[in-house]
Formats: C-alpha cells, structure tokens, sequence
C-alpha cells in the first residue's frame, strides 16, 4: 500500500470532523483574549472521559489554571519559550497521573474483586499502569479540546517536579504535561512538519 495517491474515504468520521480532530488541527502558540466558558471545559471532560484505558483505570487528574494568579504560580517552571503563550492562554490544564488511580477500581471497575489490594502491594505496577494510561487520556484531552472548536498547545517544556510540588503537594501525583487552551490568534501556528506515511510507520503481516 502507498500514501503518495489519494486514500478512498473509508471513515466512519465526516471529512469535516476528520479534519477539525487531525488534518487541519494544529499546536497553537498564540491565543486571543476570547474566553473559554467553565461549560465548554466540562463539555470536554464528559467526551473525552469515555477514551478507553487499561482496567478502566482513568489515572489522569486535572487541575485548570484560569487566574493570573494561578499561571503565575505555573509559569517560573515552565521552559522560557513556553511562557508568553502560557501567560496569554485564557485556560492552561496540568495534566497528572494519580498514583494511587486503584483506590477507584472498585466504583470503576467493580466486577475485579481483590484487584484494588494486589495493586495496593506493588507500586512499581500501579506506576507503570499509570504512565501508560495517563499519557493515553492526555492524547484523548488534545482531540477533545478539538472537538470544542478550541486550539490545544500541550507542553512538556517544563520542570515537571517542581509543577507537581506546586499543584499536587501531596507526592501522590506526578505531572506529565500542561496544554494550554484557547481561541487560536491569527498567527498562531507553526509550519506544518511532515508525517511519517503508512509504509513507512505500519507492518501488515
């Protein structure tokens, strides 16, 4: 198979929302003063919460920094190149994994008796689990900030220990990254970089 002619349109997903989600949906670096309501925000936590992970273990936790104030307490700790756009965005989510994620499995994933306390006992595998799972409902968060009409710009530009200290004191978290949220500014894309085609990125045996 090669990509370098025109793929048939085989998608369940409309060309339209194919590309607000993917083609044309871009990292933004600049936002307008535009708000963002605290209804679109749980709009898109009750979509993308349905993305699928490991146990249905749903390890991500949010915090949203909407105040100056609390982007001032962000912004030291975050890479030089990503503070203008980080100050200027009128919504930045920091994104961390729950390390203690099992203490929901039984409301969540019920029907595993036991499964909470064998978790409990190995931390190692709790960590792991999270990471992975955490890192997916990221991914899932970028395309539901889409799915909003909103541009995402996630970061991981950051000093990811000192966020965490900042947001979650409670050393049972660990921050993976920040996306800020906004209206896009006229200027605020990047070029577009190239993407590895199919044969180059898929085996099909």
């Amino acid at each position: 198979m090669t990509t370098t002619t025109p793929l048939p349109d085989v998608l369940a997903l409309d060309e339209q929302a194919q590309d607000l989600l993917f083609r044309e949906a871009r990292t933004a670096n600049a936002f307008t003063d535009e708000p963002v309501s605290d209804e679109q925000l749980a709009a898109i936590y009750d979509l993308v919460r349905w993305g699928p992970t490991a146990m249905n273990s749903q390890p991500l936790r949010v915090v949203l920094l909407r105040s100056e104030e609390a982007r001032a307490r962000l912004l030291p700790h975050l890479a030089e190149g990503n503070r203008a756009k980080t100050a200027q965005a009128p919504v930045v989510a920091v994104l961390a994994m729950d390390l203690d994620f099992h203490e929901e499995l039984p409301r969540v994933f019920p029907h595993a008796a036991g499964l909470r306390d064998r978790l409990d006992a190995d931390e190692d595998a709790r960590r792991s689990t999270a990471l992975l799972n955490a890192g997916l409902q990221v991914g899932y968060a970028i395309l539901g900030i889409r799915a909003a009409g909103l541009a995402a710009g996630p970061m991981t530009g950051l000093d990811a220990h000192a966020v965490t200290r900042e947001f979650f004191p409670d050393g049972r978290h660990q921050v993976l990254a920040v996306v800020n949220i906004g209206h896009p500014a006229e200027d605020a894309w990047m070029e577009r970089l190239p993407r590895l085609p199919f044969e180059d990125a898929v085996t099909l045996l």
